[in-house]
Formats: structure tokens, sequence, C-alpha cells
């Protein structure tokens, strides 16, 4: 038997390459970014990184309608961005297999929330699989694939962080060849004019009732009967932690979450004593369950926010069965912070101590928010950055002198920030938009995207000129900037400020870890240096101080040269 080792993201790729899919699309997002990097892999998948979330759904759905099967894959906010084409898939339906993979982060280590997306399902009325393990996220994908097609409805796979970025032994199969449908035009069922939609969401729902049959007898929601004392229903990475726990309880085990198989709880709750429901975040499973009238007990005894571990059940159920719970051992605590000769760097410090409102926008010059810079107000969303800062100038106008800044990365800007530019620009506002430009995706990885000139797959492309581009969004002033000159980046801010106009800035400088080290590590005379701090202005990891001098740590220094131009006494060579 062929096995491997893969990460539930890989086993993901894998099981959509097995599944026979022609098109896959995304926007890189921890921690599903790794779907496509792996799938890309595979010369039978065309794949793409899309602009945005909402791009990458519609590119997928487009390819199912004409009658390949497809993927698309998001983070758990992209599917708030691919929510549009989301509600709209479920009344179209499908051609060929269309599976929409949402990774959800419990615990928030690269997410501005710790939303649940099963309740996506719910509202969009789309069928859901949870899988436990990679195994699973493999043969959940295929089963995925499946379902689309004999219910005629796009999928959702529904991961968390823990089975993404974990691995465990997959079973490989080889490549399921489907032959491609081709495309009929059906007018009544892909154009959603009122007339044809109400028709559409008739037919929705009995494809549902068909789905809620299939979920209350599909082998992946299985009992396993032990004690009958209580019962445990649960879904994903918790039905592993709860296994740890209790493992001679009985189980309800979902992997198919929606539609809620209602009469296979009804029987394992006559099965048992007593019901428990262990599930991360929110209570999607417990209030099916309550809706259907069992007594069951929860959240009574779960946190609703961070990841579970078997810690934490184990505590949380301690009456049960424990004598002694395990507690989580304490780690400390390491605030993030922006790597050694990061661009970003000469940026935050030219926007440091500066009289204006800045917004700020996801990536990782977010951290331009702490200090030593705290030189963002805000970080609310993709691509929120100019749009917030355009509310903030009509909602102020010149009762408040400030000026307003937004700041976001070249890839955020691709995503979303396009259409907030042209939006603050023909409304006049005065914002100055500063666009991180560090030739890639960092955050997430390296990502390309229209800007670098190279697609996933590798192969050239035409890359799209920010600077162009901007003046094409109505932009009169647009600036260049080299952030590795901080007193020259910062004197141009100024200026800008001063002038209190509309603007774009392109600070650019590719991120540091993909242009390797500058130069020779930069050392510290401390004959010249005069203790006065100044250098730790610029936040550079590398930079500290011991005994009353500053101090490189000459592994991590890039050779950037920052520090150079920043020392007011020429310590710094």
């Amino acid at each position: 038997m062929n096995t491997e080792l893969l990460l539930g993201d890989e086993a993901i790729a894998r099981g959509a390459w097995e599944a026979g899919c022609v098109v896959a699309a995304a926007y890189p997002g921890t921690p599903s970014t790794e779907i496509l990097e792996a799938l890309a892999t595979y010369q039978e998948v065309y794949c793409e990184w899309s602009v945005n979330e909402k791009v990458a759904l519609e590119v997928a759905l487009g390819a199912a309608l004409a009658g390949v099967r497809s993927l698309a894959a998001m983070k758990h906010v992209g599917l708030n961005v691919a929510a549009d084409p989301l509600f709209s898939a479920a009344y179209i339906g499908v051609n060929a297999g269309l599976v929409i993979v949402t990774a959800d982060d419990p615990g928030l280590h690269s997410s501005q929330n710790e939303q649940d997306n099963r309740f996506y399902a719910l509202a969009a009325k789309v069928p859901l699989l949870s899988p436990s393990d990679s195994q699973e996220a493999k043969d959940f994908t295929k089963l995925a694939f499946d379902l689309s097609e004999q219910f005629d409805i796009p999928v959702l796979l529904r991961i968390t962080t823990r089975i993404a970025h974990s691995s465990s032994v997959v079973t490989l199969e080889p490549r399921r060849a489907e032959k491609p449908r081709g495309y009929e035009k059906q007018l009544f069922k892909t154009t959603l004019l009122p007339v044809f939609a109400r028709v559409r969401h008739i037919d929705l729902e009995k494809r549902l009732l068909r789905l809620q049959d299939y979920s209350d007898k599909s082998p992946i929601n299985r009992m396993e009967l032990g004690k009958p004392d209580f019962g445990i229903i649960c879904d994903g990475v918790a039905y592993q932690y709860a296994r740890e726990v209790f493992p001679d309880a009985s189980f309800l085990k979902l992997g198919l979450v929606y539609p809620f198989p209602r009469n296979l709880v009804l029987d394992f709750a006559r099965k048992v004593k007593e019901l428990i429901v262990i599930e991360e975040v929110d209570p999607f499973i417990e209030l099916q369950t309550r809706a259907l009238g069992l007594p069951v007990k929860g959240k009574d005894f779960l946190p609703r926010y961070g990841e579970l571990n078997s810690g934490i059940v184990r505590i949380a159920f301690a009456e049960k069965k424990i004598e002694k719970p395990v507690l989580e051992e304490e780690i400390p605590n390491r605030p993030p912070a922006l790597c050694p000769g990061c661009p970003h760097l000469g940026l935050f410090y030219a926007l440091q101590k500066q009289k204006a409102i800045i917004a700020g926008d996801i990536g990782c010059y977010t951290l331009g928010a702490l200090p030593p810079h705290s030189a963002m107000d805000t970080c609310i969303d993709m691509g929120a950055s100019i749009t917030f800062a355009h509310g903030v100038d009509k909602a102020l106008g010149k009762s408040d002198p400030r000026p307003r800044i937004a700041v976001l990365g070249d890839s955020t800007f691709f995503h979303s920030g396009i259409t907030g530019l042209i939006n603050t620009t023909y409304n006049n506002s005065n914002v100055i938009t500063i666009i991180a430009d560090n030739r890639t995706t960092g955050m997430t990885g390296h990502q390309d995207h229209p800007g670098t000139g190279k697609t996933l797959k590798g192969e050239p492309s035409k890359p799209i000129d920010l600077e162009t581009l901007c003046r094409a969004c109505g932009v009169e002033q647009v600036i260049r900037i080299d952030p590795y000159h901080p007193r020259e980046t910062k004197k141009t801010i100024q200026n800008l400020l001063k002038e209190n106009k509309s603007a774009v800035v392109i600070s650019q400088r590719p991120c540091a870890l993909l242009a390797g080290k500058q130069g020779e590590s930069k050392k510290v005379n401390k004959e010249k240096c005069i203790g006065c701090q100044a250098c730790l202005a610029l936040g550079c990891p590398a930079l500290s101080f011991a005994d009353n001098k500053a101090f490189i740590l000459a592994t991590t220094c890039t050779g950037c040269g920052m520090c150079v131009e920043i020392c007011p006494k020429g310590a710094i060579e």
C-alpha cells in the first residue's frame, strides 16, 4: 500500500488531484495557503493565485459550469469576501463538481477573528464536510466532488488550523480520469433573474431535503458505541481530543455536519443516558441538537473562543471521570516583530510620531502598529485601510487638521485596495495612500501576485505596474520611495503631510527574506556610540542595547544599512 505523511492541506490537494480536479483558484491565507501550493505541483491541474477570494470562487464556479471539476480555497475570513458568489452558487448548482475549502483559525494564530464557518453552510444552504485528520481530509475532498455532482450543489469542506498544519499518514490512490462534461447554456439555471431565481430557490430546498436524508445514512456520520453513561457528539479535530480523554465513551462522529443528521442524532440519544457536544469555537452542533428538543451539555463547560486541546476537554468535564486534571504548560508570550532588514522598518520609522490618522491593513506590515513604531491606528479587513481613511476624511472634514494616511501591502492592494482607491479619488478625499510594495505576498509565505510577473505555476506573465495602475485610478500624484533610505523617506512623507493633498506613495523594496543578505553585517563602534538609543527606533530585531551601548547581532543582521543612516553619531559602520 502506497502511503505518505501529509499535512491536512497537502492531503486536500492530493484528494482534489485524485478526484480529477482540473481547475483550482485561491488567494493565499494562513492556514489554507499550502493547499494551492501543493496542488500546483500536479501538472494536470490549472492553479492560480486569484487577486481575492471572491474572484477565486467565481473562477472555480465558471470552470465547474463549463464541465470540469474545480476547487476554490481560502481562509475563513476569505469566505466573507466570497460570500456573494457562494450564495448564488447554491442556487445555480454545478455541471461538474465544485468544492470550496474554508480553513478556519480557532485561536487567531494569524487572523483578525475566529469566526466559525459552519454557520455559512446553514446560511448559504450548502453541505459541509468536516475532516478530523489528513486521511479524512483527502477522502472527504474526493467525496465532496461526488456529492457536488450527485446533488447539483457546491460543497464546503471546513478544516481548522490544527487539521491544516498537522501531519498524519495518508493512503495514496491514482487519479480518476474525469471526462469534461462540456458547457451547455442553461439560462434558467445560471441566470439569477428574479423569475428564474425563485424557481432555483425551490429547487435548492428540494436538493437539501435529499441531502438531509443522505446525511442521516452517510457512513461518515457514524456511531462508535462504548459505555452508555454518556454519548459525545463531535466533529473535526475535536473528535481526536475527545477520543483521547474519553476512550471508553460512546461517540457520534460527524463528518457531514450540515445538513444536520437529525434522525441519526435522535437515534444516538436513545442509546445513551446523557448527551455531550465537544466542538471548537461556536456551539453549532449543540444548537442543532437542542433544536431537536434534546438536553445536551457543551458550551456550559467548554470555551467559545480559542483552540481546544485534550487538556481543556479533560478539565472541562473533570467531574465526569478525571481525578487529576492535567494543566497545559504555560508558554512565555513572544511579541511578534518585523524581520531584520525588512523594508517596512524604514517606512514605519518615517511614519512614527507623525501627527496623522493612519489606517492599517492585513499583512505582516500590520506589526507597524506595535512599538516602537506605533504607526497605525486600525486593522479591519483586507483593503479597509483606504476606505476607512476615506470615511474618516468625510466625517471629520476640516474639523480635525490631522492628515489621513492609509497603509497597505502590494498584494492587499491588488486584492481589494484598487476599488477603494478609485472610490477615494473619485469622491475627492484627501487621503495619502502608501503601498508597502515588497514584491510578494509576504505574510503567507511569498506567493506571487499580479505585480510580480510570475504565475503560481511559475510561468512568466506581464507584471502590472503599480504607478500606472494608480494613475489610471485617477491619482495625479504618485511618488516612489526607497524605504532603505529612512531619512529621505521621512522627509518625503513630511512634505506630503504639509501639502495635505491626496497622493499615492509606493514604498518599494523586495521582502528581506527574498532579497537575502544585503552586505556585511554592521557593527557598532563603541567609541562613537553615546547610548542615545536612536537606532532602536528602527525596531530592527538585530539591534539591541547592552552596557549603555547599542549592539548588533551579526548572525541576524542583513547588512541593509538603515541603522547606519539614522545613527546621529556615525557609530554604526
